[in-house]
């Protein structure tokens, strides 16, 4: 293969919850734009991002986990985890080092085998095992899905990275670059700074409050002397949860805003006063307007 030939194209990291896909696209760019937690379902929507080198440009869709829907966010997760196979060049399909193949992976299976897309295959998770389970579990992944390729990673500590993207690029189509090489992702840095916020109350509370958090930032303003100023919402579902999040003399919500500052002030480079507060906004998970209004929409 020509190393003069420039590839470029979409790539879907597609498979369960809590495989490690946010925690392998980060390090696949280089910078930390998802957010991670030990908790399923960090992600909630399909996040853009871009990695450019001198043979080719990867974008990377990183998707919400394939889980059992159980609400409206739940059914709207799996569907742009599903949508996102039919519009892109290349699937990288992430699983865990293990001869099993479960309902989950099933499913997604049949999914990718009915998109007709190449597949690359990633098993993560890779330094937790000896050689001889990481080939057991190629081949039974292998048998049950044509693939053009199997890397095995460590997302956690950055292993094979490069391996990865080698192989990547080389099964993409020959293209120009789509993206400047400076860009990285597509997301807003107000939509990057609600999900710090997000993934600090996740790792922070971790089993004390349910999955049904979301963050609003309502307001994102730079001030004359580059002092950053930004207000958010952490919405919850019960006010029980509002009182574990506020803490102790709001000692809980102090930390989580001292952690979420930290992380935004080295995303803009700049100085950040970060101001938070908790609100109530019962079973907004089943709630569709609010779903919308929170970027969650699937009509597109």
């Amino acid at each position: 293969m020509s190393e003069d030939v420039f590839r470029s194209g979409f790539v879907a990291i597609v498979g369960r919850t809590n495989v490690g896909k946010s925690t392998l696209m980060n390090h696949l760019i280089g910078m930390k734009i998802a957010i991670t937690s030990n908790k399923p379902q960090t992600t909630r929507r399909r996040m853009q991002t871009v990695y450019t080198n001198e043979r080719g440009q990867i974008i990377f869709l990183d998707t919400p986990g394939v889980h059992l829907a159980h609400n409206k966010l739940s059914e709207y997760m799996d569907s742009v985890a599903y949508r996102s196979v039919d519009d892109v060049d290349l699937i990288l399909f992430v699983v865990e080092p293990v001869t099993y193949i479960g309902k989950g992976e099933q499913e997604m299976i049949e999914r990718i085998r009915q998109t007709g897309k190449p597949v690359i295959l990633a098993l993560n998770k890779a330094d937790t095992v000896e050689k001889a389970q990481l080939d057991k579990a190629r081949e039974a992944y292998e048998s049950a899905l044509e693939i053009k390729d199997t890397v095995s990673v460590s997302a956690l500590k950055g292993r094979n990275i490069d391996r990865l993207i080698d192989v990547l690029i080389d099964n993409l189509p020959e293209g120009p670059a789509l993206y400047d090489e400076d860009t990285v992702t597509d997301e807003t840095e107000r939509d990057i700074c609600a999900e710090i916020v997000r993934e600090k109350v996740l790792r922070l509370l971790r089993d004390e409050v349910p999955h049904g958090v979301a963050v609003s930032v309502e307001s994102f303003r730079e001030r004359d002397d580059g002092l950053i100023e930004i207000a958010a919402d952490i919405i919850c579902e019960r006010d029980s949860h509002k009182g574990i999040i506020i803490g102790k003399g709001g000692s809980m919500l102090k930390r989580i805003g001292t952690e979420s500052r930290k992380d935004i002030e080295a995303l803009l480079d700049a100085h950040v006063n970060l101001k938070l507060f908790v609100k109530v906004r019962k079973d907004w998970r089943q709630n569709e307007g609010m779903l919308r209004s929170l970027g969650y929409d699937d009509r597109g």
